[in-house]
């Protein structure tokens, strides 16, 4: 009796533990085509509709209104986010991680307030927007490094990114091929910053967990399939 006891101790326990590795890798939307349940506007309780609207099963940005940021509602601090994306001719949006609301160096500005205090995984229309630099080109982290082996769809198709942070070690990953990679806290990496635009912000990439923003930069965007999962 005393060995069955031990075994189905054990044998519950494996269980239990398997059960929760499926919880932590199971995929949570943040947009499905329908809802937005999970994502509030930054600095707000309730979503933006104003600045966002669904439209035939995508999340826009909304051209003409006040610029307001998404977010989610949730902190994240080891996570793989998938999502389907296009921008307007000479469009501009990003994926901001690590965000804290309470650190904002341009709180005035329209154009996300937080942009100077957190990573960015960029997307834009690489062909008419007007600042043609690879290093804040789509795909890139902001003005930290440009991507390679990059394929990019014309304006009007959509793009598929996926962003992996984990345990410091970061992925932006663009139609299916990765394009970058760094590690968090890195002397690589820290020294791109002190040749960046972040380099005075001593707040830059100081968070080791937050909210993922979608960042609301005055083109129309369109967003599909956004969803993410805890590593």
């Amino acid at each position: 009796m005393k060995k069955l006891s031990v075994a189905l101790i054990a044998l519950l326990f494996i269980v239990n533990t398997w059960a929760l590795a499926q919880q932590n890798t199971q995929w949570t939307y943040l947009f499905d085509g329908k809802s937005v349940e999970p994502l509030r506007g930054y600095k707000m309780t309730s979503f933006p509709t104003d600045a966002w609207k669904i439209e035939d099963g995508a999340l826009v940005a909304q051209t003409g209104v006040p610029n307001i940021d998404l977010v989610t509602k949730e902190n994240y601090k080891n996570f793989e986010l998938d999502l389907d994306w296009k921008v307007s001719v000479a469009g501009n949006s990003g994926v901001f991680y690590y965000v804290n609301e309470e650190a904002a160096s341009e709180a005035g500005n329209g154009n996300s307030p937080n942009w100077l205090d957190n990573f960015e995984m960029q997307l834009l229309d690489d062909v008419n927007f007007n600042d043609k630099a690879p290093i804040r080109s789509a795909g890139s982290l902001y003005d930290l490094i440009i991507p390679t082996n990059k394929h990019l769809k014309p304006v009007g198709e959509y793009n598929q990114s996926r962003l992996i942070v984990n345990n410091n070690h970061v992925e932006h990953w663009l139609n299916g091929a990765k394009v970058v990679e760094y590690e968090i806290g890195s002397p690589a990496l820290n020294e791109l910053i002190s040749k960046s635009k972040y380099r005075n912000n001593p707040k830059f990439a100081k968070s080791t967990d937050g909210l993922i923003m979608i960042q609301h930069h005055g083109q129309k965007v369109w967003l599909k399939n956004i969803k993410v999962r805890r590593l």
